[in-house]
């Protein structure tokens, strides 16, 4: 595509605002992308643009993320569009692979060994201090020294910042804990994530033929979901920069989800007062959700710093208005919401573009059983990988002994090969009746069925072999013919046709520990980017008590979250439902 038809083509297919953002091939730029407006299309056709025109040689363009799958789909978007040579990477991966390069150089040696769990090494630190913690306390410590160094706040300045503490720890324990972990660590000679990120902007500080051979790298920078940076990815961008101005970073300060582990949107909201001359684009035009889930997002963010206001595509089929429900207890709303889906499910909609979304992972417990007994299979986000199943390893394994096995000249069709190896795994191409771990397995190896069948006419073996250990290496995990259950921080970047939110009382969504104005407001951003996953039908609940015979002001009663009445004028189905 280094041609001016390829360039002009790639524009062709731009709404008004993503062709402006695609032609804008210098920096600095910020585009302002709301849910669902196109901000990958957007990205990626700025910097295919960008080498069709000459503007960017690849291997001198670095696209940061903050998750592996997104990395991964930007790239295999770019190769779509005929650009490959572009970095894109997540920021751990980006300065870990510098860290390597240079840490022979400068200090001398291996690079330190990669810490895989914080948890052992803080128990450890905590027995120098002669306390034993549970694992509970262990995974907050955790939490909080990772907020401490992407903060990149001194023990001093974390003693000082009024952070709620693990129960029996005061500040002060808290802050020698903090200290002898890293001494721990570094008697080990290890280093965790955060030190990835601190050692490699320490290098390119304290040594300038660093600097200059990453500034002579990568040139032009592109930052996916710029609301989650925090102060240490900012810094350390910085210092990628140096004195240039070649960025691009995109991201909507309405889904900033995660400041409890050091996010600041100030960065994306503060980017105009910082570069004076930087081109702003407002990507508003939603093409993801029908017209009134789009106005129910918009009103729960009406007001609020930052907020877009999204414009919903006209809708070619009849409007279906999201609803409420109310429930007496959790169980009696996880089973109206499993008889739901299985209704649907009868009528035609597939399992996979289903999903239940919720604010903690003990709720799906009930939704888990509730589905099973209604004969739905489900698929737990945030559980085990589809790639790390023993089953799907274990086909994996097989695939790649037959593709190196596999004579030259034999053209057997890939889904023959493919079948004889699952079956000889226990597949069959009619599913077992029985629910349970039977039939998980039979989904799993479905599933790696359904990729050979939908594969390209004159796959190979090798081919197929070779793709699917792409998609383990970017933890792109193929969609399973089950309905999702996820929690809400999970689903970002995620979306279905059909979304039940649940569990929408006080206490849950704002959850009972959002006692400030500005943990309310995270949590209000938090269901904003629940709502915006559905794109055709949107069905909200709660339940009054979690006790399955508890009436109004009985134990455990509960009040309906705030955000509802928010989002619509009254609440319909305010009389609870017993499901």
């Amino acid at each position: 595509m280094s041609s001016a038809v390829g360039a002009d083509e790639l524009l062709a297919g731009l709404d008004d605002d993503q062709r402006v953002a695609a032609r804008a091939t210098h920096g600095p730029v910020c585009l302002l992308a709301g849910a669902g407006t196109g901000k990958t299309t957007a990205i990626t056709h700025r910097i295919a643009y960008g080498v069709a025109t000459g503007v960017y040689a690849p291997n001198r363009v670095m696209a940061l993320t903050f998750t592996a799958r997104a990395a991964a789909e930007l790239r295999a978007r770019l190769k779509r569009l005929g650009t490959t040579g572009v970095s894109a990477r997540t920021f751990h991966a980006s300065a870990l692979s510098q860290l390597g390069f240079f840490w022979p150089q400068v200090i001398g040696g291996v690079m330190p060994r990669i810490v895989d769990s914080k948890g052992r090494l803080i128990a450890h630190a905590a027995e120098t201090l002669r306390l034993k913690l549970d694992t509970a306390t262990l995974r907050d410590l955790a939490a909080e020294i990772e907020w401490r160094k992407v903060s990149r706040l001194s023990y001093e300045q974390y003693a000082a910042a009024g952070r709620p503490l693990p129960t029996r720890l005061d500040i002060d324990i808290m802050v020698a804990l903090h200290r002898a972990y890293e001494d721990v660590k570094d008697e080990r000679r290890q280093l965790d994530f955060e030190d990835v990120l601190l050692a490699t902007a320490g290098m390119i500080e304290m040594e300038p033929r660093v600097a200059q051979q990453v500034r002579e790298q990568y040139r032009f920078f592109v930052v996916d979901e710029y609301q989650d940076v925090s102060p240490l990815q900012q810094h350390l961008l910085e210092l990628w920069l140096g004195e240039r101005q070649d960025l691009c970073v995109v991201g909507d300060a309405s889904q900033t989800i995660y400041s409890f582990a050091g996010a600041s949107s100030k960065y994306l909201l503060g980017f105009s007062s910082h570069y004076p001359d930087a081109t702003v684009v407002r990507l508003e035009r939603n093409y993801r959700s029908s017209p009134p889930i789009v106005e129910t997002a918009n009103r729960l963010m009406k007001g609020r710093p930052g907020a877009l206001t999204l414009h919903a595509e006209p809708e070619p089929v009849s409007r279906e208005e999201p609803t409420v429900t109310a429930y007496r207890s959790d169980m009696a709303e996880a089973r109206a919401v499993a008889d739901a889906i299985a209704g649907r499910i009868a009528s035609g909609t597939r399992a996979q573009d289903i999903a239940v979304l919720y604010r903690v992972n003990v709720q799906a417990a009930a939704l888990e059983a509730a589905l099973g007994d209604a004969g739905v299979s489900v698929q737990l986000r945030g559980g085990t990988r589809f790639f790390e199943l023993p089953e799907v390893k274990q086909a994996l394994m097989m695939l790649k002994g037959a593709a190196v096995g596999a004579s030259e000249g034999v053209a057997e069709p890939l889904f023959k090969t493919v079948s004889d190896v699952l079956r000889s795994l226990g597949w069959t191409q009619h599913a077992p009746e029985m629910r349970g771990a039977v039939r998980d397995r039979w989904e799993s190896l479905n599933t790696l069925m359904g990729l050979a069948e939908d594969a390209p006419r004159g796959t190979t073996l090798r081919q197929f072999s070779d793709e699917l250990a792409e998609r383990v290496a970017g933890q792109h995990d193929p969609t399973m013919n089950a309905v999702t259950l996820s929690t809400l921080h999970a689903a970002k970047g995620l979306e279905w046709p059909v979304v039940y939110v649940v569990g929408l009382s006080e206490g849950l969504v704002p959850i009972s520990y959002a006692t400030t104005e500005a943990g309310v407001d995270e949590e209000r951003r938090l269901l904003y980017v629940g709502v915006t996953r559905a794109r055709r039908s949107l069905h909200l609940s709660w339940a009054q008590s979690s006790q399955q015979r508890s009436g109004s002001g009985g134990p455990g009663s509960r009040e309906p979250s705030r955000f509802l009445a928010e989002m619509r004028s009254r609440i319909p189905g305010a009389a609870p439902s017993d499901g």
